[in-house]
């Protein structure tokens, strides 16, 4: 009989662990699939309480599955690298060959507040002590 329980309880545990497995991935579907469906442009960015947002101005922002942002500005258009850690609510992005604006979004982003329609970040640099306030928006 005791060994009717333990066997109950190791099948409880691993259905538990992969119930939860399946939700994450899950709700990483959806964060991808908000994220890569649509474009997106700066509606704030604050560094240090300065204004920068106007820098951005015309700038538009295609996100895709594969792990590639693309900015947009006019006819011009720089290719960078994004990554979602969703546990964590944090977002890399890189455009490695970027001069300014596009470089200011080279950071480690902590995801704030987020909906399927705008994402506030900010992002601390320790050396600098720069502190970094970004909202994104869809179109």
């Amino acid at each position: 009989m005791k060994h009717i329980y333990t066997f109950v309880l190791i099948i409880f545990i691993i259905f538990s662990s992969g119930c939860k497995k399946y939700i994450q991935q899950q709700e990483e579907k959806a964060v991808i699939a908000a994220v890569t469906n649509g474009i997106w442009y700066v509606s704030q960015y604050l560094k240090n309480d300065s204004d920068i947002t106007a820098s951005f101005s015309g700038y538009r922002f295609k996100f895709d599955a594969n792990g590639i942002v693309t900015g947009t500005k006019d006819s011009y258009s720089l290719k960078g690298i994004w990554t979602a850690d969703i546990p964590a609510r944090e977002i890399f992005s890189s455009f490695p060959t970027a001069g300014a604006p596009l470089n200011y979004l080279n950071k480690t982003w902590k995801i704030k507040d987020s909906y399927t329609n705008f994402v506030s970040a900010n992002s601390t640099d320790s050396i600098s002590q720069t502190t970094n306030i970004l909202q994104l928006q869809k179109e």
